[in-house]
């Protein structure tokens, strides 16, 4: 039977690293002192609220702004809307895919970010 050596204690009852085999960016355990923070929880919740309100500030009111400001008719614009809502819950879907599938989180919000900057710079401009 083949026993890997390690230079780190990484026995339940050490204590100093985490015992879930959670590596560092370097590929070192990960020290217990230097995880389970809350430090991000503020921002992840403050831009969870600023997204839905933003979400549900323009999905109540868009009907009324496509049929009155763009002209388009009742059929069309509740369609748009619908489309609109759809993309709006399948693509973090797609997105969860590749980033648990293939890229990573990182790569995966390093990728569509441009992609979203660019796409609400040019659709704010052209609306």
């Amino acid at each position: 039977m083949f026993v890997c050596e390690s230079k780190y204690d990484l026995s339940e009852g050490s204590g100093v690293y985490t015992g879930d085999g959670s590596v560092d960016i370097k590929g070192k355990p990960v020290l217990k002192e230097n995880t389970g923070n809350w430090k991000a929880c503020p921002f992840i919740l403050g831009t969870e609220c600023c997204e839905r309100l933003a979400y549900y500030g323009i999905a109540t009111n868009l009907v009324t702004y496509l049929t009155s400001k763009l002209h388009e008719g009742n059929v069309a614009a509740a369609r748009n809307v619908t489309t609109w809502q759809g993309t709006c819950y399948l693509t973090p879907l797609i997105g969860a895919v590749l980033a648990d599938a293939y890229w990573g989180r990182y790569w995966t919000i390093a990728v569509f970010s441009p992609i979203y900057f660019i796409v609400s710079t040019y659709s704010s401009y052209f609306f």
